[in-house]
């Protein structure tokens, strides 16, 4: 990573100042309006306490959910605050119902050095998703510099993330988004070998891209999901009621060819009539999916070689569940590569979590202390597989 961080700034350059701080508080609520995985305001905690220790203002700016670029009160980031407030304690955490008005300014303003001001939703504003220019001066008036640990966001050229970091000088990365770029980038450019990569999902379409971009550079790419049902269509086998691409067909049958034995398929599948938990299920080989069913899950015998080709690596890339790990017994295959992935982990292999439905699967599992990384940006981290350049990364300071 070649831009500026948090930690290239002198402590005369933090104390007093108001750092305008992109996180990214995207996070699930309950009916009640509880955070139910705080899981992302725990990973941006410690650069807040980096710049509170030396006496920053800290003010926050986050989207929360599609609320259309105007206010709406399901998708205010004020219950959010509460948590915040809960893992910073002994620290003041305010919180402000407007973003780009003379009050949040002078809320910025009132702050005290060691305090934080959460702003609200920066997607009520009609002009952030556009990367409205004027609207990024105005949120350049919040702070006295800009710092990026929204990697989640970084894909997104929005007014908070791209055009603000333009507007106020120095922009800089926070310690979450230095880590994400740092883990992501090396297991890239210098990994430990074997590197296994584990791409899973529904859609072929959402994930070819990667797919290209990674099969120079592994040893293996293992391929789960319903997206291997693409591969299979590609192969001429019959793939019963199970989701297919048929306008990727032809594109998969390239990477076929192309691929060679670095591209593992399931070679069992788990198959159901129904999506549903008391569905009768069975085993079948990849060849023998029965015309009124559908994969839901990689098989037994897919399970027990992945997990062996996870074990056996050194550096280990996973994006995408399996099956449809929501609904048991389609988890299996998920939990396989996650419980994997935890003893790669143990023997001294490096691990990187992708983010969104992957994430979710490996907590759920419990195992999300023993792999090196979770991401916190799905979306962001395969457009950062995929080689494409990040907007919000490339708007900060170069080192």
């Amino acid at each position: 990573m070649n831009k500026k961080t948090i930690r290239d700034l002198t402590d005369e350059q933090l104390r007093g100042r108001r750092a305008l701080v992109r996180v990214d508080f995207n996070v699930p609520l309950d009916a009640d309006r509880r955070v139910t995985d705080d899981t992302r305001l725990r990973a941006a905690v410690p650069t807040l306490e980096y710049l509170l220790d030396r006496g920053a203002r800290v003010v926050l700016l986050s989207h929360l959910g599609r609320p259309k670029g105007a206010p709406d009160a399901k998708y205010s980031l004020e219950p959010v605050c509460a948590r915040l407030a809960e893992l910073l304690p002994g620290r003041p955490v305010e919180f402000c119902e407007t973003t780009d008005t003379d009050d949040a300014v002078q809320a910025t303003e009132r702050l005290a050095p060691g305090a934080v001001l959460l702003l609200e939703n920066t997607r009520f504003l009609p002009g952030e998703e556009t990367n409205d220019q004027r609207l990024a001066r105005e949120l350049a008036r919040l702070g006295d510099l800009y710092v990026n640990d929204a990697f989640g966001a970084a894909h997104r050229a929005h007014a908070s993330t791209e055009g603000v970091a333009r507007a106020l000088p120095p922009a800089v990365a926070g310690l979450l988004m230095e880590k994400e770029l740092a883990y992501l980038g090396r297991a890239l450019a210098e990994p430990q070998r074997p590197f296994v990569a584990v791409l899973g999902g529904s859609k072929i379409s959402g994930k070819i891209d990667v797919v290209e971009a990674l099969l120079p550079k592994v040893d293996y790419l293992l391929v789960g999901g319903a997206m291997a049902c693409t591969f299979f269509r590609a192969m001429g086998l019959e793939t019963g009621r199970s989701l297919v691409e048929p306008d990727r067909v032809d594109l998969a049958r390239e990477v076929l060819a192309r691929a060679g034995d670095k591209l593992v398929l399931p070679s069992d599948a788990t198959v159901a009539p129904a999506l549903a938990g008391d569905a009768p299920t069975q085993a079948v080989a990849r060849d023998a999916i029965p015309a009124d069913q559908a994969m839901y899950d990689v098989g037994p015998a897919t399970q027990a070689r992945y997990a062996e080709l996870v074990r056996a690596a050194r550096t280990v890339l996973w994006n995408g569940p399996m099956g449809v790990f929501e609904t048991p017994p389609f988890d299996a295959g998920t939990l396989a590569v996650a419980r994997a992935l935890a003893d790669a982990t143990d023997a001294g292999a490096t691990t990187i979590v992708g983010g969104g439905d992957s994430a979710a699967a490996v907590a759920q599992a419990g195992l999300d202390a023993r792999v090196t990384h979770v991401s916190t940006g799905g979306g962001a981290s395969l457009e950062f597989l995929e080689g494409k350049t990040l907007p919000g990364v490339a708007a900060l300071h170069d080192a």
